[in-house]
């Protein structure tokens, strides 16, 4: 009766299966397509030099140099802050995880202004800040601070649950046959999230590369400065530059489907390991 309960009719199953289909189709397929179409209208050539203009070869640098200090930098957060939730017991536990999920609750336009209130020349750092001669605000700090603030999430909340659930057995068991600290975190610990902590990366690395609130709001619209390369779209497509606006948005396209392949390649390689592991 359970069996029987979960089968539904084949009309019922071929209109959901065809709803979703319709519903990607139209929300992501179409829009993809749609940006592809309207970069190469005049062909090749132009949606070409669109790409190697010295503002577009600027916006697709600093985008690069941005993902390039994020990622690490959550990668280092993630797994500190996973293995402290997930291997040891604290005051402030459920704080720490709280303000983990933080970036997801507050808007990035709110998080961008927080830093120009931090670091702006009216704000509480500002002056302090001008008078060393240091910029934060309209500049490349302050679009990596905006950017690690927003991405940080990724790593831990991929790595938090699998240490939580191979709970602390083989970690103290390492340490009682000598093993240092670092030694265990190394050999035991990371091995077992490594999976957990490719998928973060990747979906750290494809929010970093395609932010635009908070970036957008630290920024200050400095072309060929700052100016990553969601900004750079904005711009672009305000002048009436389509086809190069929708160029630079079809190379941010592209690197989305690139990491959404590589996410499912890794998903694969997962699951025929975790199958080899089972047989043996």
């Amino acid at each position: 009766m359970a069996r029987q309960s979960t089968r539904e009719p084949a009309a019922v199953r071929w209109s959901l299966i065809l709803t979703a289909l319709g519903f990607l189709a139209l929300f992501l397929v179409m829009p993809l397509a749609a940006v592809l179409v309207e970069g190469l209208a005049r062909g090749v050539e132009p949606f070409l030099d669109s790409l190697t203009t010295e503002d577009a070869r600027a916006a697709i640098g600093l985008s690069l140099l941005v993902a390039a200090i994020a990622v690490p930098a959550n990668i280092v957060f993630g797994l500190a802050a996973s293995w402290a939730i997930a291997k040891f017991d604290f005051t402030g536990k459920a704080v720490l995880v709280s303000l983990i999920e933080l970036p997801f609750s507050v808007s990035p336009v709110i998080s961008g202004l927080v830093y120009v209130l931090l670091f702006g020349m009216q704000g509480w750092l500002g002056p302090w800040l001008a008078e060393h001669e240091l910029r934060v605000i309209f500049a490349v700090p302050g679009i990596v601070l905006a950017t690690v603030f927003v991405t940080f999430p990724f790593v831990a909340r991929e790595i938090i649950p699998l240490m939580e659930e191979q709970g602390r057995d083989e970690e103290e068991a390492a340490i009682v046959l000598g093993a240092g600290g670092l030694r265990t975190f190394w050999s035991v610990t990371l091995p077992n999230v490594r999976w957990g902590l490719l998928y973060g990366v990747l979906l750290c690395n494809a929010r970093a590369m395609g932010e635009f609130g908070a970036v957008s709001v630290v920024s200050g619209h400095i072309r060929g400065l700052t100016n990553t390369m969601p900004l750079h779209v904005e711009i672009l497509y305000n002048e009436y530059d389509f086809v190069g606006a929708f160029a630079v948005a079809s190379l941010l396209a592209v690197l989305a489907l690139v990491t959404l392949a590589a996410k499912t390649a890794l998903e694969w390689w997962h699951r025929d390991e975790l199958a080899a592991s089972g047989r043996n």
